[in-house]
C-alpha cells in the first residue's frame, strides 16, 4: 500500500487511487514541462492537482485568476416556492464547492460578486440577513483557510458595513495574512466606478501633496491603487444564470479577460459547470488585441 495513503480512510484511500489513476491516464501526465509546472504549484497549494480533476486540459491553459459573478440565488429559491434568503443559504454550498475545486485545479487567485453597492436596495430584511450570513462564513471559514494556506481578502467600501461583518473580515484578513498559497478575495459592497473613483481620489492627493506629477501617472499606478492592488488581472470571468452584462464588477481589471455565461443559477453551480467553463476558457486563443502566434501549450 502506497504509505501516503496509510492514514486515510478506506474511502479517502479509494478517493486518492481513483485520482492518481485518472491523472496518470492523461496525454500531459508524462510531460517533463507539466510534471515542473504542477510540482511548482504544490509548493504554496499541496492540493493542486489538475490533472486527476481536468485530465484533458494541459495546466498551463487553466486560468490563473478566476471572478464570478453568483448570480440567481433568489430566482432558485422562489422556483421551489422558498424565501429569496433560502437561495442565499444553497449559494454558500456552491462557494465552497468553487474554492475547492480551484484548489484542486491551481487556480491562484478566485474573486466573487457576494455584495454590491447596488444591492442595498433590496428588502431590508434580505440585506440584515445576508450580512448574518456573511459574517458567520467569514468566521466559519477562519480554520479551513489556514490549514489550506489560503489568503483572504475583502474588498469594496468598509463604509456602511455591519461591525459584525468589519470585524469578521478583518480577523479572518489577519488570521490568514502569512499564508503564501492561493487568494479568496470577495466582493462586499462593491462597485467597479466606486473603486475607480476612490484611485482616482487618491493618485489626486498625492499630486496635491506633492509627491507626484500628474505626469507621472500611468496604467500601473492606477492598477495599485484599486482595491485588488497587487492582484493579477482576472483571466475569466464567469456569470451564471444567463444574464449578458458585468454589472459593474472589476471594470479596469476585466479588459482582457474571456467571458463565459451559463444559464445555471449560483446554488446549482457545481464542478461540473465550473469544469465546462474552464474547459471553455482553455479551448480559446487569447489575443490581446494582437494576432494569433504559434501556441506553446
Amino acid at each position: 500500500m502506497n504509505p501516503a495513503l496509510a492514514d486515510m480512510t478506506s474511502e479517502e484511500a479509494r478517493s486518492a487511487a481513483e485520482a492518481k489513476r485518472i491523472a496518470e491516464s492523461s496525454p500531459f501526465a508524462r510531460d517533463p514541462e507539466v510534471i515542473a509546472m504542477i510540482d511548482a504549484m504544490r509548493r504554496d497549494n499541496r492540493k493542486a492537482d489538475p490533472l486527476s480533476r481536468l485530465p484533458d486540459v494541459h495546466p498551463g491553459r487553466i486560468p490563473a485568476h478566476v471572478a464570478i459573478i453568483m448570480d440567481g440565488n433568489g430566482r432558485w429559491a422562489q422556483q421551489r416556492g422558498f424565501p429569496r434568503i433560502f437561495g442565499h443559504r444553497n449559494g454558500a454550498a456552491s462557494v465552497r464547492s468553487v474554492i475547492k475545486e480551484c484548489q484542486m485545479l491551481g487556480v491562484k487567485v478566485l474573486t466573487l460578486y457576494s455584495f454590491s453597492m447596488e444591492n442595498w436596495k433590496r428588502p431590508p430584511d434580505e440585506v440584515e440577513s445576508l450580512m448574518y450570513m456573511y459574517a458567520l462564513y467569514l468566521e466559519g471559514e477562519r480554520e479551513p483557510l489556514v490549514r489550506d494556506n489560503i489568503q483572504f481578502r475583502q474588498i469594496g467600501r468598509r463604509e456602511g458595513l455591519p461591525a459584525s461583518v468589519l470585524e469578521a473580515a478583518d480577523r479572518l484578513t489577519e488570521a490568514t495574512a502569512k499564508n503564501t498559497g492561493p487568494t479568496l478575495c470577495i466582493a462586499v459592497n462593491y462597485g467597479s466606478r466606486a473603486e475607480i473613483t476612490d484611485a482616482m481620489k487618491s493618485i489626486a492627493r498625492r499630486v496635491k501633496d506633492g509627491e507626484l506629477s500628474p505626469d507621472d501617472i500611468n496604467e500601473s499606478m492606477i492598477d495599485a491603487a484599486l482595491y485588488t492592488g497587487g492582484l493579477p488581472d482576472p483571466d475569466l470571468l464567469i456569470r451564471t444564470a444567463g444574464e449578458m452584462r458585468v454589472s459593474n464588477y472589476l471594470l479596469w481589471q476585466i479588459s482582457y479577460a474571456e467571458l463565459y455565461v451559463t444559464d445555471a443559477l449560483w446554488p446549482d453551480f457545481g464542478v461540473p459547470e465550473f469544469h465546462a467553463a474552464i474547459r471553455d476558457y482553455a479551448g480559446r486563443r487569447r489575443r490581446f488585441g494582437g494576432l494569433d502566434a504559434p501556441e506553446s501549450v
